[in-house]
């Protein structure tokens, strides 16, 4: 891969009022492709994820931060001026919110037509549960992830990740779309309708009265323990061949003929005799038989093993920053991997430069600052 000569969004401005999760993630991603994301902070503590540090730095690094108390005149009358020069307004309030601090989405459209205001919340700008608070186990709950027969607590917050990347793409499209139309517009991002988006051909079957399809219910699709206590996982959805490549390596010839109904209707039997076959040795053995094979598979590794793993090294996919090593967003653009020019911001590190940028003006400057310079935040 090539080293990047320019980024895709290079001279557009962010401004994020969003905390937490989804929005810091979307605005990583538009960061790392050049657009310059500034980071509106509450005076006292901050983004409150900044009591995880490692989660933090994970999301907010190659940004820069800005404390304004927006409860006061001139913290207020920044932020409008901040949001008035740039190209793109990610926030994470609950709806309602803007609108009683006066900075409404519709205000501000009005105001700056070419700006995308881009709102992330839970469950959406309307609809009955448009103000209930909820963090991501119970959106993947009510969004049909979890296992209603025996649900567990997943590994991973999949309601920020999903509601993230449609706030990136809605920025994205809003700057497509003002192109043509020379207006922005304001997206309305829900974490919930995010997360039913992923269940999309579980649901559409089930809306229509459809019976649900055989993928993911072959029984070369699941996970097998090895004999030295790993795991392996196997990835035959439907395809014949290489359901017959996988008895080829396994040794079990006498099944390999068996088409997706037939093993459809004994899953549950060729299961037990496969998980007996991969349980008979180590894992090192199945990484040198079943990639020769043309198997669909992948070892079940730790975040440790995936630090080191050589295909993450080779795609980019860390990146040095200083002292520290990130993680860059998966895009390559013409070769070039784009991942973070700077490190994690300290709260507040840039708010009189970034205020002075943005043709605020000196007085409200010093205002905003003085509490910082005084130690009262």
């Amino acid at each position: 891969m090539t080293a990047p000569t320019s980024r895709p969004l290079e001279g557009y401005r962010v401004v994020s009022l969003a905390e937490q999760y989804p929005g810091p993630f979307a605005t990583l991603v538009l960061g790392d492709l050049g657009a310059d994301v500034v980071q509106v902070e509450r005076p006292e503590g901050g983004d409150p994820s900044r009591a995880f540090p490692g989660h933090f730095r994970a999301l907010n690094r190659g940004k820069r931060s800005v404390a304004l108390d927006l409860k006061t005149a001139a913290g207020l009358d920044a932020c409008r001026t901040l949001i008035g020069r740039a190209d793109v307004l990610v926030e994470g309030f609950r709806p309602g919110v803007l609108d009683r601090l006066g900075i409404s989405p519709a205000a501000l459209t009005r105001e700056h037509p070419e700006l995308v205001v881009v709102s992330v919340s839970g469950f959406g700008q309307d609809g009955p549960y448009r103000d209930r608070p909820a963090h991501d186990l119970s959106f993947q709950a009510m969004a049909g992830l979890l296992d209603a027969r025996a649900p567990a607590v997943p590994a991973v917050a999949l309601a920020d990740v999903a509601a993230g990347l449609f706030a990136a793409i809605s920025a994205l499209t809003g700057l497509a779309g003002r192109v043509h139309t020379g207006r922005g517009g304001h997206y309305d991002v829900a974490m919930f309708d995010a997360l039913v988006s992923f269940v999309v051909t579980r649901l559409v079957p089930t809306a229509n009265g459809l019976p649900p399809d055989r993928l993911g219910r072959d029984p070369g699709y699941g996970v097998f323990a090895t004999a030295d206590g790993r795991w392996i996982s196997l990835s035959i959805a439907f395809e014949d061949h290489f359901w017959r490549a996988l008895c080829t390596a396994l040794g079990l010839e006498s099944l390999a003929g068996l088409p997706g109904p037939e093993r459809d209707a004994r899953t549950e039997e060729i299961r037990v005799t496969l998980g007996g076959r991969i349980a008979a040795e180590p894992l090192a053995h199945w990484e040198r038989v079943l990639p020769a094979a043309g198997v669909a598979y992948g070892a079940v590794q730790d975040l440790a093993g995936l630090v080191e793993d050589p295909h993450l090294h080779i795609r980019g996919l860390l990146q040095t920053v200083g002292a520290d090593r990130f993680l860059r967003q998966p895009l390559v653009v013409d070769g070039a991997p784009h991942g973070p020019r700077s490190g994690v911001p300290g709260l507040g590190e840039h708010t009189a430069e970034v205020l002075r940028e943005a043709g605020v003006p000196a007085e409200t400057v010093a205002a905003v600052c003085a509490r910082r310079l005084t130690g009262q935040y």
